[in-house]
């Protein structure tokens, strides 16, 4: 590993301007993606400015009956805070489905939306990869990507992002928050990772230098019925080779609102707005369901060897959205 420098920040205005003055610096929270990604030689920042002290611990009620979450919070106190449970049970789900409980413990939520891909050729540096040097080539194209994008990827880039906590957030129209030597300022979650286009080493939209403060959630009752479900090569412990964050308004057997992101099937969370609006006063039955699916899906360019998350996330969609119209008409 690089020799790297150490400092702790005492507040948000000094980190943001420890950064300003070492562009080669890097932000630490919890460290689990970060420090691993250090050791391998993908990231070298010169120095770490620690912001786990930062007075960004918090989850608040908002005026209009929303949440605003802290960027240092855990993902262990994210799952079981109680208003998160019961507002936005599938970002409990989400949060849960993720790493392990000692990672949970450490991981923040600022870090988690900031992680990156775990496409195995990112993280050798002896193999070409776009994200990692431009310009070098995307050896997964060709080679190993069986877990790879079937949704908005491009010839210069197929990884997914890994994130389970995004997901549900983006499916609840988050709001990132952030801080600058500008000062404050806001993005929506949905605009928040970019496209990869032909620049997939330029992951988000953050200005240079910012802070990521916290994450507000709008509020959303129909969140309150809500699920995410992750598919994985195995029960624990694993990232997802498909996963979806549902939200579902069932009156009469007519849908009146959903919601729905797709994970681990593109470069970024992928809300799938087609899907959701034939789905908005449409039957609540596997027909419609389906339909939907097939529709968000038909913009789908699988490699090789993916083709499968078609199938997976279409059968995904109508068992979910089955589960959560039988349980608002018990």
């Amino acid at each position: 590993m690089r020799e790297f420098g150490y400092q702790r920040a005492i507040d948000v205005s000094s980190a943001v301007a420890l950064l300003d003055a070492d562009p080669d610096a890097r932000f630490l929270g919890g460290g689990t993606n970060l420090v691993d990604l250090m050791k391998t030689g993908v990231e070298r920042p010169a120095r770490l400015i620690d912001i786990r002290e930062l007075p960004l611990d918090r989850i608040e009620s908002t005026a209009d009956g929303g949440l605003r979450i802290g960027a240092t919070v855990t993902n262990s106190d994210l799952a079981a805070h109680p208003e998160v449970r019961r507002r936005y049970p599938a970002l409990t789900q989400a949060v849960l489905a993720g790493a392990s409980g000692q990672l949970r413990n450490m991981a923040t939520v600022g870090g988690n939306l900031l992680q990156r891909t775990r496409c195995g050729y990112f993280a050798d540096v002896t193999k070409p990869c776009n994200k990692r040097v431009p310009g070098s080539g995307c050896a997964a194209i060709e080679g190993e990507h069986r877990n790879h994008a079937i949704l908005g990827a491009s010839t210069h880039c197929v990884a997914t992002h890994p994130s389970d906590l995004a997901v549900a957030l983006t499916a609840f129209d988050a709001v990132v928050r952030y801080e600058t030597a500008d000062g404050p300022g806001e993005l929506p979650l949905a605009e928040f990772h970019l496209p990869v286009g032909d620049t997939p080493h330029i992951e988000t939209a953050l200005p240079p230098g910012a802070l990521i403060t916290g994450v507000t959630l709008p509020p959303a009752p129909v969140a309150a019925h809500s699920r995410y479900r992750k598919v994985r090569e195995r029960a624990s412990y694993a990232f997802a080779i498909g996963s979806l964050a549902a939200a579902l308004d069932v009156r009469d057997g007519v849908v009146r609102e959903v919601r729905l992101a797709f994970g681990a099937v593109a470069s970024r969370p992928w809300r799938a707005r087609t899907a959701e609006r034939m789905l908005t006063g449409a039957p609540a039955d596997a027909e419609a369901f389906a339909a939907a699916a097939d529709a968000e899906l038909a913009a789908a360019e699988p490699l090789r060897d993916n083709g499968y998350k078609v199938t997976l996330m279409r059968n995904l969609v109508v068992a979910v959205l089955t589960e959560l119209t039988e349980e608002a008409t018990r």
